[in-house]
């Protein structure tokens, strides 16, 4: 009841301040995985650039069950504010149960693939036997291990819808210490710990995630039978999820194909994987602030308080770019420190290049990753959805896929296929601007 209160009487810049900050750290730690492993393997005493290519190629199928953790605790999250908003306490509690009962459908699917699916992956992208092999042990570890990122994504959503942000917060935290302890005493070998290369970073990494879950099933009183599958809530919950999920799924397509674009040169496609991670800890201050505009402006959506849903939207944007403007500035001064941070040995060249082209992009990808978040608050999944479609795959690849010929063909450096991602993300935010007008207009102006 007290969280209850607060999401409904709280001025929405402070409630947007006090939720936002616990998610943004939790979104950065959670990035910090995946730059934490690429620097120590990066730093292996043997295979560093095999290993380094390998840690690209897996990415996208950890990105994408990341997306679907995310997408399905977002859809979880938005009816589950907007329910409480509405004081229906019987429908919120089957709302949580249905969440949990879908993270064990989820989990079980990403160990079938991490079984039968992960090298046929892998070798779609090389022929290096090296990186197929790498590649291959890592996704699998990290696939059979998944159900830690996958129930800390559903448990840290069903935290922030009630409020209690700070929660999930101390999971992340727990969780990315213990992934940085590990790390060189896996990687490497440590005492008794034998070296274990790429496989010791994958391990580090899943018991990072599954301390994580663990503390936050602690936060919750399981009732099994509000775990029993009701259609029309699952239904409800994918109606405001499935785009979130579409978009985070589309980073991760998005990613596979620009690694078949690029491989025509393993050393430009290493330095765009190793990019992608730093791009992600920017963009992930983003996506951690919309885990705080979606519930807040949900709820108020729910109390029928245009005010505070005008407030919600106007605070969650400024904050947004005051975010992005301070990622661009770390990207564009310091791209040789991260260059040395990950050993990028022959793809530092390219590396730098790419993050002070693309790195431009930043502010007008943090506006998308916004309007997203209100759209979805606001049941405007289609909008979101388009959105998505136009900065991971409508304009992207097309137009990487022409740049790309440019380079292979000797006319023109490998930088043109960089300026693809700041001329995309100007287009989507356009369109995301009418399409924020639109919603405003039919549906937040109607409210009491």
């Amino acid at each position: 009841m007290a969280e209850g209160n607060k999401m409904r009487e709280m001025s929405v810049n402070k409630l947007m301040v006090q939720m936002g900050i616990p998610m943004i750290l939790s979104m950065a730690l959670q990035a910090v995985y995946n730059i934490v492993d690429s620097a120590f393997v990066g730093n292996m005493r043997r295979g560093s650039e095999a290993a380094l290519n390998a840690l690209t190629l897996v990415f996208p199928v950890q990105m994408l069950m990341v997306a679907v953790g995310i997408g399905t605790g977002v859809g979880t999250n938005a009816l589950l504010a907007r329910t409480l908003g509405q004081g229906n306490e019987k429908k919120a509690a089957k709302v949580a149960g249905n969440s949990l009962f879908l993270g064990i459908i989820i989990y079980a699917i990403c160990l079938l693939f991490g079984i039968f699916g992960v090298k046929a992956y892998i070798s779609s992208q090389t022929v290096d036997p090296e990186v197929v092999s790498m590649g291959t042990s890592y996704l699998r570890i990290c696939c059979i291990i998944s159900f830690g990122i996958i129930f800390f994504s559903l448990f840290e959503k069903l935290l922030q819808a009630t409020g209690r942000s700070l929660y999930s917060t101390i999971g992340q935290v727990v969780g990315a210490v213990i992934n940085i302890i590990l790390d060189p005493i896996m990687i490497y070998g440590i005492g008794p710990i034998p070296e274990m290369g790429v496989e010791g970073a994958a391990y580090a990494t899943v018991i990072g995630q599954v301390v994580s879950a663990v503390l936050l099933n602690k936060e919750f009183e399981h009732n099994v039978k509000y775990m029993k599958p009701d259609g029309g809530i699952i239904r409800e919950i994918y109606a405001i999820g499935l785009p979130a999920i579409i978009a985070q799924a589309l980073m991760s397509i998005m990613v596979y194909a620009m690694n078949l674009i690029l491989k025509f040169s393993p050393s430009a496609q290493t330095a765009y994987g190793l990019f992608y991670k730093v791009q992600q800890f920017v963009l992930f201050l983003a996506f951690g602030l919309r885990d705080a505009i979606t519930p807040i402006i949900a709820f108020a959506y729910g109390m029928h308080s245009k005010k505070r849903v005008q407030d919600g939207i106007m605070y969650g944007l400024i904050y947004t770019i005051v975010l992005m403007i301070v990622g661009v500035a770390i990207t564009e001064i310091f791209p040789g420190a991260f260059a040395t941070l990950f050993n990028a040995g022959q793809s530092r060249e390219y590396f730098i290049g790419a993050m002070r082209i693309i790195s431009v992009s930043f502010i007008f990808a943090g506006i998308n990753v916004a309007y997203q978040g209100i759209y979805q608050a606001l049941d405007g999944g289609i909008e979101s959805l388009v959105i998505s479609l136009l900065r991971q795959l409508i304009v992207i690849l097309p137009l990487a896929g022409i740049f790309s010929t440019f380079v292979r063909n000797g006319q023109m450096g490998i930088s043109l296929i960089w300026w693809a991602f700041p001329i995309t993300e100007l287009i989507a935010c356009l369109v995301g601007y009418v399409f924020l007008k639109k919603i405003r207009k039919n549906k937040v102006e109607r409210l009491s």
